[in-house]
């Protein structure tokens, strides 16, 4: 065995005496990507099933300030069973981005004045996926309509 299977075989042994998951440093990495709520979801429905205090201190912040309301339910779930007091997180939230009809209008300036709405969407994947991702998490289905309405009234 390679002393570098025996490091990871090590760490693998130490968080898991630890009471986290094996592969808990993974799993904080896909909690934290901005661009991906799947990842933040599938990686809060894992954490879940860790009581341990870094993996609440995860679904905390994920559960008070992740932009994806599905997310957020998801967090505050996990904690409640775990028997934590936590606020349900509210899905009534104003703009998830501040200053999105900026950024949306920056990006429709961006492209040649009679673009689609297939090449706008297409920027702002590009540009902010950040944005685009979150909105696909909390708008659904709806979401195309969205967009495609925000596109056609900013100016």
């Amino acid at each position: 065995m390679s002393n570098e299977e025996m490091n990871v075989e090590k760490v693998s042994a130490e968080t898991a005496d630890s009471g986290l998951p094996e592969n808990y440093a993974e799993l904080k990495k896909e909690a934290g990507r901005s661009a991906d709520w799947r990842a933040r979801l599938s990686a809060v429905e894992e954490l879940g099933n860790y009581p341990h205090r870094q993996v609440i201190d995860i679904l905390t912040r994920l559960a008070e300030s992740d932009p994806v309301y599905t997310v957020q339910e998801a967090a505050y779930l996990k904690l409640k069973a775990f028997g934590e007091n936590v606020a349900a997180p509210s899905k009534n939230k104003p703009e998830l981005f501040k200053g999105i009809t900026k950024i949306l209008l920056r990006i429709k300036k961006s492209l040649p004045r009679n673009h689609t709405y297939e090449e706008f969407k297409e920027k702002l994947k590009k540009m902010r996926i950040d944005v685009y991702d979150a909105y696909e998490g909390e708008k659904g289905e709806d979401f195309d309509k969205w967009l495609e309405s925000k596109w056609s009234s900013v100016k």
